[in-house]
């Protein structure tokens, strides 16, 4: 009796490299992970990309100091001033060719996680710790000891409801428990000028307040990196300044704090809080001018450069060296040339450093956000209720804006 033909349709079809992948082991999100980066490194698909990591594996680097395998072409130089460096390219690149405990702080602005597209390039908000993760390696690597970590991030609402996403509280868990980072403080930078967002929950159903905070992640691989806040005293207040001037008698408050007659030392200025009140409005400075002057594309995110010249001024020394991996308009380099530090700045999109070379050229006109006189415009705080209102006008939405409500 002849044998029964199987019924089974055997495929002759080449396995992919992505079959071979999960052959391996690798979940459909590892996969992704790494198409993610090839394309972030100028790969036009995962195939060119794991040929480039195979070739970098079995060929020893050069120039690499840190002894790891390069897995992401090198930047690019675009430019370089009297302190400092700035390339063009994936910056994970270039801080694997870093050594080891070689930087002093890292200060930047890494693309938000956002619902929303934006045009430099912001990373989903759900898998953005994923996405962070290979560059908290390299900052942890090359990081000194008494070095600091800086990261300026804003929120994100999720999408469609009028809650918000924890992707940068969870940015922050995995820097400290995977990486051994310690939060040295966490810091808020207020922009008073900031418009009323999100519009659906502030502005239109009115069950939110305006989202105006970015947080500021102090970090350091030591419980004491160097610091002195002696170095950006605020101006005393005028209660502060006549009681130096009238004197004060030593007592102890209500509170329990006991106030000693070291309290009525002149030490040339306040301590300021983890509060930075600081308006990003600037319009006319001299970057601006330069983008425009040259048709270039002016960065739409950008920090004013006070945000870290504070930090530097705090953290580091002269001829100490900071790095902004993810540099924008290089606004972190104009602060270290400024205060005559050494700097490295990485872009990936050439567009925006065209316009940072602006950054570098001496303006008599850039007095971003300063009065005629030079000094910084102080901004005015409301405490909570001096606006009086009537709440029996007000009704409170009993299913708490989760529908649009008529215009009376």
């Amino acid at each position: 009796m002849a044998k029964k033909r199987s019924s089974r349709i055997i495929d002759k079809t080449p396995p992919t490299h992505t079959d071979i992948l999960s052959d391996a082991g690798l979940t459909i999100d590892d996969i992704k992970i790494l198409e993610n980066r090839g394309k972030r490194a100028g790969f036009k698909d995962l195939k060119s990309y794991l040929f480039h990591l195979s070739a970098q594996s079995h060929t020893p680097p050069q120039s690499n100091t840190s002894e790891e395998p390069l897995l992401v072409p090198q930047p690019i130089l675009e430019f370089k001033t009297r302190l400092g460096e700035t390339y063009c390219g994936d910056s994970l690149g270039l801080m694997q060719s870093m050594k080891t405990r070689s930087v002093d702080l890292i200060m930047t602005s890494p693309p938000f996680g956002l619902v929303r597209k934006k045009s430099y390039g912001n990373e989903d908000a759900d898998k953005y710790v994923e996405w962070f993760r290979p560059f908290a390696e390299q900052f942890h690597r090359i990081i000194k000891k008494n070095g600091s970590l800086v990261i300026d991030i804003g929120s994100a609402w999720k999408k469609g409801y009028p809650t918000k996403s924890l992707y940068h509280f969870e940015l922050l868990v995995m820097l400290c428990r995977e990486f051994g980072f310690h939060l040295a403080q966490d810091i808020y930078w207020w922009n008073p000028a900031k418009l009323p967002t999100p519009a659906e929950w502030v502005n239109v159903r009115r069950i939110r307040l305006k989202d105006a905070m970015n947080y500021i992640w102090w970090l350091s691989p030591s419980p004491f990196p160097k610091a002195n806040n002696k170095r950006v005293l605020q101006p005393y207040s005028g209660s502060m300044e006549s009681l130096l001037k009238n004197g004060y008698k030593a007592k102890l408050r209500p509170s329990g704090h006991d106030i000693s007659e070291k309290f009525k030392r002149d030490n040339k200025g306040s301590i300021p809080p983890n509060l930075l009140a600081l308006a990003n409005t600037s319009s006319n400075d001299a970057y601006q001018r330069y983008c425009r002057e040259n048709n270039f594309v002016e960065h739409p995110a950008r920090f004013p450069i006070t945000i870290p010249k504070f930090f530097i001024k705090m953290l580091t020394n002269r001829k100490n060296l900071i790095l902004d991996p993810f540099a924008g308009s290089c606004a972190t380099g104009q602060a270290a040339e400024e205060e005559g530090r050494k700097w490295i700045c990485c872009e990936m999109n050439k567009d925006y450093l065209l316009g940072a070379k602006g950054r570098f050229i001496d303006d008599e006109k850039n007095v971003n956000g300063k009065t005629k006189n030079g000094k910084p415009k102080p901004y005015l705080i409301y405490p909570p209720l001096m606006h009086e209102i009537d709440e029996r006008n007000v009704k409170l939405d009993p299913k708490g804006g989760e529908k649009r409500l008529k215009d009376k």
